[in-house]
């Protein structure tokens, strides 16, 4: 009788084979070292402060080296606002601050605090310019001696012809600031966007102005600078209440095309 031989059993190996492990390193981006520590670190509102001093002085020095012509004005303030308008939105205007803060773009506290750097670093800028004009050498005979560029006086009789020309330019002035906040777009686009702001605002205030014989500003803190402000009616009427209110219209001019816009 044939008998079955029994299939040889095949055992299956229990040993793993050896798995392939890929290790990934992560790749920590190192953050640059300062050599200073910034004794302004974690008070944002101090540090926006700061920079609207430091950019108002720049900015009014600007305005007096350049006899307030306003192709140099543009250049000056498209720089600056590259500078620190990613610190403090570079206002370097009260009549700015003032028109964001109706608007609510800032607060209380900032709109003060903006308002009290711009003026101060407008007179820092005037007193730093003054020390230098007073080390200038003797002029030669004949020569008249080196003085810094200031604002002509308000002409008697045409007082309204220069406060409509300085709420005319701060409108428009202000509308561009307005569009810049609105838009947030890049640093480059903002930067020329006010400073082409401010040059057809200059433009057609100072032509305006020019035309009867006196000096648009757009700015109560240059205006400072270039011995405008007098306690007078008229010399605070035309270069501190009228700016103020065409900063107030150009930003809620800006928010009422924004809100037909978004309709």
């Amino acid at each position: 009788m044939a008998t079955k031989k029994a299939a040889p059993s095949v055992k299956k190996s229990t040993a793993k084979k050896p798995t392939k492990t890929s290790t990934v390193k992560a790749v920590v981006a190192s953050k640059p070292t300062l050599l200073f520590s910034s004794p302004l670190k974690g008070m944002p509102l101090a540090a926006a402060i700061a920079a609207e001093f430091v950019g108002t002085f720049l900015f009014a020095g600007a305005v007096i080296a350049g006899q307030g012509q306003p192709i140099i004005i543009l250049f000056a303030l498209a720089s600056i606002v590259l500078l620190i308008g990613t610190l403090s939105g570079a206002h370097l205007n009260p009549a700015v601050t003032i028109g964001a803060w109706v608007t609510r773009k800032i607060t209380s506290s900032r709109a003060i605090g903006y308002i009290v750097a711009q003026v101060v670093g407008a007179l820092a800028a005037l007193g730093t310019l003054n020390a230098f004009i007073g080390g200038a050498a003797a002029p030669a005979t004949g020569y008249a001696p080196a003085t810094l560029y200031q604002a002509a006086a308000v002409p008697a009789g045409k007082e309204w012809y220069i406060f409509f020309s300085e709420l005319i330019g701060t409108t428009i002035l202000a509308f561009a600031i307005a569009t810049i906040i609105r838009t947030k777009g890049d640093r480059l686009t903002s930067a020329f966007t006010a400073g082409l702001g401010i040059f057809v605002a200059l433009l057609l205030a100072a032509s305006a102005a020019a035309y009867v014989g006196g000096t648009a500003i757009i700015n109560p803190a240059v205006a400072l600078s270039l011995n405008a402000l007098k306690w007078e009616m008229w010399p605070l009427a035309v270069y501190v209440l009228a700016p103020v209110i065409g900063g107030v219209i150009g930003f809620i001019l800006r928010d009422i095309l924004q809100s037909e816009d978004n309709a």
